[in-house]
């Protein structure tokens, strides 16, 4: 007997299934990504750094601008997730964020944040909604191309046919 039981594996599949479908509806990485830019941006103004037996305090006068910038960067990140229709803005507002983090917050949080926040903006304003694959008409015998002999297609005028029904009359098309 396995200690694993069967419905455990579908329960997961299932999930990863689902998981798998609602990334791709939406600027994942891209979300991440600007997430994750928030975090040094965040955490190193606050933080103590020990090397060695120094302890360096990191903390500069912008300190609550770098808390500003953090959070505004991981709330970004979160709105990518959960409201891909305003990616474009939510980029924007990253990359902005970002550049502003440079001198405000140790060099962007030591450029990993900056960095992170480029990076993310930059493939959420890229990042384009996934077109299903709708039932295309296949080429058929009254939808096939002309080959032009260099390997393109020559595209069939559009007034195209022998029917009477497809023909202009009294210098009116109809239309259908």
């Amino acid at each position: 007997m396995s200690a694993e039981s069967p419905g455990a594996r579908d329960r997961i599949s299932r999930w990863r299934g689902s998981f798998r479908t609602w990334r791709w509806q939406r600027p994942f990485w891209a979300g991440l990504l600007s997430l994750l830019a928030g975090v040094p941006i965040m955490y190193f103004p606050y933080n103590d750094l020990n090397a060695g037996g120094f302890t360096i305090n990191m903390s500069t006068t912008a300190g609550s601008a770098s808390l500003i910038i953090g959070v505004l960067l991981v709330v970004l990140g979160l709105t990518m997730w959960f409201q891909p229709m305003v990616r474009v803005f939510a980029g924007v507002a990253t990359i902005l964020l970002g550049l502003v983090s440079i001198p405000v917050s140790n060099f962007g949080g030591f450029l990993m944040g900056f960095l992170l926040a480029l990076f993310g903006g930059g493939m959420s304003i890229s990042w384009a909604p996934g077109e299903t694959s709708a039932g295309q008409p296949a080429e058929g015998p009254g939808n096939a191309s002309e080959d032009d002999g260099n390997g393109g297609s020559v595209p069939e005028p559009a007034g195209a046919g022998s029917a009477p029904d497809q023909e202009a009359t009294n210098g009116r098309h109809r239309a259908g």
